[in-house]
């Protein structure tokens, strides 16, 4: 029979030593995986370089942050933060500013000048890398630090793909992208733009490279069949944000009508709205609940004026401009359906932000390729059917975001590494996912999140000043402290200091604790008290 165990809290009597023949379970530490690690699209370290920003070493937070996303400036813009949406600190208070944080360690980078570790020796392996997005930017960045030479043909006038073509300056300020992509050619990746690819395989034998990674963006916008006039002014949502790029800025009137729900739709009548247009409204089909537009990009919208007619559809466009919009309404099954009642709009004219295909003309005669629903089929690997070809981004069934791209491009490098080197790459185990049942967060304070600063309402209708300012240094190094540490110990002392038979042994800092199990009974008050939950109890072993 098992000891009563009040007779083991005097640690001082000798009935304190030597009971860990007690013991049916045992303590044992252990990483778990951070939530917002988990929900990252580009694999970042979160809570690594939260741990160095939160200390105030910026330099070294960076370097952990970039070793999976070389563009923590621009994904401190534009990136929707699904890590946010999964911190566990959100079910405590509000979830830790962790896009904040990233930013700030972005712009520092840029503002200190601080620069890439210079590759290794050179593999002697070349690599052709279509389109100069995110995707493969991210790809280039990660084939040139594992010692691979890398060039990218990109069809355009300027690098950036959609980070550049499909988000407004007000978003995405173009020094902070050309400074971040700057970065990366100084590491010996060269860039040739204007270079279109017409034929992939020839591209790769004229040039000899070894294997190739396409990354082309979604630039082709989607039409639908409205009936319309021959004066009418119909353009694509694509087509005027790519224009912003230009000399010369579109000419879209006073009154503006954008059709579409996404974001490319926000961001076309608010790029409108700052053109000088009295009137940017969007005609949408369905429910704001069902729009696929983020929820903040919408409210912004909103508050600089956008106005947006749910359920509603565009039936047809005169010479004149005027649209006929009919009404819909929801079924039982919460789908619109038509109604037959109709209203006019006027506009000078209208946009079309209906979604956007990628153009795979490079790819004829290829063969091994499976080409489904407009996007290249590929393994895990990112591999198409035809081997030493990869492809990532838009060209693939994904979400398409910049995050998700970034972290396509990490993932293809690894597999180009690893299939130039006749091998394949195998990712290490996940470890278990610290979530917040697992933490005791009696440890921690109420600590409200730190907003970011945003520019007045009226400049933002006039001007294409970025809207979104960024923390500054103390408030950047609030916001990391903020982080609860899931599943990591922190050597809170914890532990060490509730453990009633003095079996947590203390090894420095740094190197965190052990357990000396002679003394340990297997009680469990050090698994209830640890905050981050990196301690569990498991079978104790005969």
């Amino acid at each position: 029979m098992e000891k009563p165990f009040a007779i083991t809290l005097d640690v001082g009597s000798s009935l304190a030593n030597h009971t860990g023949s007690w013991r049916t379970k045992r303590p044992l530490y252990v990483d778990r995986l951070p939530p917002c690690n988990n929900a990252c699209p580009a694999g970042e370290n979160i809570q690594g370089w939260l741990f160095h920003a939160e200390a105030g070493n910026y330099e070294a937070a960076w370097r952990v942050l970039v070793q999976d996303n070389p563009m923590p400036a621009v994904m401190g813009r534009v990136c929707y933060h699904p890590c946010e949406s999964s911190c566990n600190r959100g079910q405590f208070d509000e979830a830790v500013g962790i896009n904040s944080v990233e930013r700030f360690l972005g712009d520092e980078a840029i503002k200190q000048g601080w620069k890439f570790d210079a590759p290794p020796k050179a593999s002697g392996k070349k690599v052709l890398i279509v389109g100069a997005g995110p995707s493969g930017l991210s790809a280039a960045y990660h084939l040139a630090r594992l010692g691979h030479q890398v060039t990218i043909f990109e069809a355009g006038p300027f690098a950036g793909g959609m980070m550049r073509f499909g988000i407004p300056k007000y978003r995405l300020p173009r020094e902070v992208l050309e400074a971040e992509i700057k970065r990366i050619l100084d590491m010996g990746v060269v860039l040739k733009l204007n270079s279109r690819v017409d034929n992939i395989l020839d591209s790769m034998k004229s040039a000899g490279f070894d294997a190739a990674f396409l990354a082309v963006g979604a630039h082709i916008g989607k039409r639908t069949f409205i009936p319309a006039g021959s004066a009418a002014k119909v353009l694509d949502a694509v087509g005027v944000l790519h224009s912003m790029e230009g000399e010369e800025k579109p000419m879209l009137g006073r009154r503006v009508v954008v059709y579409g729900g996404g974001n490319t739709a926000i961001d076309v009548a608010r790029t409108a709205k700052r053109l000088g247009a009295t009137e940017a409204i969007i005609v949408y089909r369905r429910t704001r609940e069902k729009m696929p537009a983020h929820d903040f990009e919408v409210e912004e919208a909103l508050q600089e004026g956008i106005l947006i007619k749910w359920l509603s559809t565009i039936k047809q466009v005169s010479d004149a401009g005027a649209l006929t919009i009919e009404k819909m309404a929801l079924d039982d099954k919460g789908f619109p359906q038509p109604t037959g009642e109709f209203e006019t709009l006027e506009s000078d004219s209208l946009v079309l932000a209906l979604g956007q295909d990628v153009d795979l003309s490079l790819l004829n005669g290829v063969p091994g390729l499976e080409i489904k629903d407009g996007v290249v089929q590929v393994s895990p690997a990112l591999m198409t059917g035809y081997p030493g070809i990869f492809a990532g981004g838009d060209m693939v069934p994904s979400e398409r975001t910049v995050t998700v791209a970034v972290g396509h491009g990490k993932k293809a490098a690894r597999n180009i590494d690893a299939w130039l080197l006749g091998s394949s790459y195998e990712a290490a185990p996940k470890h278990e996912l610290a979530n917040y049942e697992k933490l005791n967060p009696w440890y921690y304070n109420d600590a409200p999140k730190t907003m970011r600063p945003m520019l007045e309402t009226l400049r933002r209708q006039s001007t294409f000043d970025e809207v979104q300012g960024g923390l500054d240094e103390s408030s950047a190094q609030f916001e990391a402290r903020r982080c609860m540490s899931c599943g990591n110990c922190f050597e809170c002392d914890n532990c060490y200091g509730v453990c009633p038979d003095n079996a947590v042994i203390k090894l420095g800092p740094g190197k965190r604790f052990e357990f000396n199990l002679d003394y340990c009974k297997g009680c469990g008050i050090c698994v209830s008290e640890c905050p981050c939950g990196a301690i569990k109890m498991v079978p104790e072993e005969v």
